[in-house]
């Protein structure tokens, strides 16, 4: 079993990356194998709905969404983590979980996989950037994994992230939590135990146009 770990800062080397392996440090304890995957510091497009993704299967920009969705494929659970900026999770974070979950269509790649997202910020807004990243999972059937506090861990460099005690036990008691989730559902699937039933019928707009049947 594999988790893949998005490290959504620019800083290859910074405060999430060094809480990001904490989490990878204590999933490999347990016999889970990890892969930090780095977005880069160089910048990354938002989604422009152009729609190509629902011919080819693939965003039409690069810049390591296509690699990272490849990869996803083949994972069995994910952890995402971003620095916080302006009260929010980082802007190349959102752009690239945006194509990413986007461009794989009905998230085949995701569902049925757990997931969770970490925060890391100097003081405030660990809480908001926490929300946003969750809403991914919670719209592609992914079962989150929670821990003993917030995911969150707070430093401005990444040697002091480590003096944040209770956040760095955070970061193992997740990844315990999640290596746990990871091997219940790998034993319901070794006993046949099926996937819910997903319903796809349903899609309410809430403004109808005048040539729609009210």
């Amino acid at each position: 079993m594999k988790v893949l770990l998005l490290n959504g800062s620019p800083h290859e080397k910074g405060c999430t990356y060094t809480a990001l392996c904490e989490v990878a440090g204590a999933l490999e304890k347990n016999g889970i194998e990890t892969e930090i995957f780095q977005i880069g510091n160089k910048p990354v497009a938002g989604c422009i709905g152009c729609g190509s993704c629902r011919k080819t299967g693939r965003c039409v920009f690069e810049g390591g969404v296509n690699e990272f969705v490849e990869k996803a494929k083949e994972a069995d659970g994910f952890i995402f983590g971003s620095p916080v900026y302006y009260a929010n999770a980082s802007g190349q974070i959102s752009s690239f979980l945006d194509r990413a979950f986007y461009s794989n269509g009905s998230y085949e790649a995701f569902r049925f996989k757990p997931g969770a997202a970490i925060a890391v910020a100097r003081r405030g807004g660990t809480t908001a950037a926490l929300d946003a990243l969750n809403k991914y999972f919670g719209i592609a059937q992914m079962p989150t994994a929670g821990s003993t506090y917030w995911n969150m861990v707070h430093g401005l460099y990444a040697e002091e992230a480590p003096q944040d005690e209770e956040g760095m036990q955070t970061m193992r008691n997740l990844a315990r939590n999640m290596a746990w989730m990871m091997r219940c559902f790998a034993e319901g699937k070794k006993h046949g135990i099926p996937y819910p039933q997903t319903e796809t019928n349903a899609c309410t707009n809430f403004i109808k146009r005048d040539d729609q049947q009210r």
